[in-house]
């Protein structure tokens, strides 16, 4: 497990995914795959129709990740993931304008024309909600990644907002470890997120 997890947290996460490691991939979908639907139901998108746009954002990520340039200045995951959320919402309203329509007018163009402001934007629809629920995310999807006693100090000392001298004493630990359990968590959360 050590030696896992010093490779894994040598590498970001889209590093890993870039060199088609199947584990990265996983986790970024369990990351991203709630936001991405959030974003579509946003736009209008019935649930089922979320959940398509959902897999043809993911399709499109596999496809072009070699592209992403986290180096750019203002490129982060998350805004290109949006990009990509977003024209993929409305190629599914295109793609509703060429079926059939019914008398009276076209449903999709009245569904477009109630989201005018998300089709249009090219900045992320902001919710904390949605940046809260990835972070939780992220925190679940790590926490296998430590021995429990590392995670149990990083867990006390920052959710619970206990002093390193409590948990220390509590656990059995150093005070200097207790803070250096809660680096090595950070520091791999951050890996974790550092795209976004």
């Amino acid at each position: 497990m050590a030696s896992q997890l010093s490779s894994s947290t040598s590498t970001s996460l889209l590093e890993r995914v870039k060199q088609r490691d199947a584990d990265a991939w996983r986790r970024l979908a369990r990351l991203y795959s709630p936001l991405v639907y959030g974003w579509a139901r946003q736009g209008g998108l019935q649930s089922s129709d979320a959940a398509d746009v959902v897999q043809e954002v993911f399709t499109a990520v596999a496809g072009n990740i070699d592209r992403f340039r986290h180096d750019l200045p203002q490129s982060s995951f998350r805004g290109w993931l949006w990009t990509i959320a977003r024209n993929q919402v409305r190629l599914h309203y295109r793609r509703g304008k060429v079926q059939p329509q019914a008398q009276g007018g076209s449903e999709a163009n009245y569904r477009i024309e109630q989201h005018p402001d998300f089709v249009a934007s090219d900045e992320e629809p902001s919710s904390c909600d949605s940046r809260t629920s990835l972070v939780h995310r992220a925190v679940q999807l790590i926490s296998q990644d430590f021995q429990p006693q590392t995670w149990q100090a990083f867990w006390r000392l920052v959710v619970e907002g206990h002093s390193a001298a409590e948990v220390a004493e509590d656990l059995g630990m150093t005070p200097a470890a207790v803070r250096q359990a809660k680096y090595r968590v950070l520091c791999r959360l951050h890996d974790e997120l550092d795209h976004g």
